[in-house]
């Protein structure tokens, strides 16, 4: 029996749903915990032994041990937590601005000329193919997508392609100023432009996640995991009927995740494996 405090507000839908998950996916095992023998079939214990022996010896060396080491297998290296955060990070996002103006999609696209020059630049330095894809994802200045794309391609660099995301990123109020003075006059800086862009109707911000989620995943699949994520959690934020699970993701629960992706990669960053000429 369930006991619930008057007032309180609990779906018996999600209770019985989570309950009826648990016991389907309870007896569903990973590995071998024992051996039985078919009416008739002989088996003796050598072989029982040897299927033990062989059992331990592919299973323990990548059982990971402690906390924050169980945190980054399952979460980061099966690729759990980078999409998790993309779904807040999409919960966050208003395309309006972007419908209204569709030419600030050029914006985005130059974006992609930096992940061409990081990925060329690996490449001479010395890197091989997989991990300049990885290095070169830093040039899109996106931390969750260089973690994501490293974890899969080489994720014994996932350390130093994060710290240098990061740090581009942080870095970028100090680098953007100078090169404005540099190309601009200060009359062209004052010159005030007054926004016109149109009204985006609601119709418009709930179909858009959906038709671009669509088009992007049929031509890269690939990017399914990420994108498909990121534009849920868009719709969670332009529904209007979701406004809980909308709040939660863009505060506490990006707080959460971003908690965990900062301690696990840098719990990998050891001196022997970081503090090397090439990172």
């Amino acid at each position: 029996s369930i006991e619930v405090d008057e007032g309180a507000k609990i779906s018996e839908g999600d209770i019985i749903l989570q309950l009826d998950s648990g016991e389907v996916l309870a007896p569903i095992g990973g590995r071998i915990t024992e051996i039985k023998a078919s009416p008739g079939q002989e088996v003796t214990p050598d072989e029982v032994l040897a299927v033990m022996i062989t059992t331990a010896q592919t299973e323990l060396p990548v059982q990971p041990v402690g906390l924050l080491s169980r945190i980054f297998q399952y979460g980061i290296m099966w690729q759990v937590i980078p999409p998790l955060i993309f779904l807040c990070l999409g919960a966050l996002t208003d395309f309006g601005p972007m419908i209204a103006n569709p030419r600030t999609l050029l914006l985005g696209a130059a974006a992609q000329f930096g992940v061409y020059f990081a990925f060329f630049a690996a490449l001479l330095s010395g890197f091989n193919i997989a991990e300049a894809a990885s290095i070169g994802i830093i040039g899109g200045a996106e931390g969750p997508t260089t973690i994501y794309v490293t974890s899969i391609l080489a994720p014994h660099i996932i350390g130093a392609t994060a710290v240098a995301c990061y740090t581009y990123m942080a870095l970028v109020p100090i680098i953007q100023p100078p090169i404005i003075r540099l190309l601009t006059t200060k009359k062209e800086r004052a010159i005030y432009m007054k926004p016109q862009l149109r009204e985006v109707s609601t119709r418009e911000k709930i179909l858009f996640p959906i038709i671009a989620s669509i088009i992007v995943i049929l031509v890269v699949p690939l990017s399914a995991p990420l994108i498909g994520m990121f534009m849920v959690g868009n719709l969670f934020a332009m529904s209007g009927v979701t406004e809980r699970l909308s709040k939660t993701a863009s505060t506490a629960f990006i707080d959460i995740l971003t908690i965990f992706l900062t301690l696990c990669i840098g719990a990998t960053m050891t001196a022997d494996n970081f503090l090397l000429p090439r990172t």
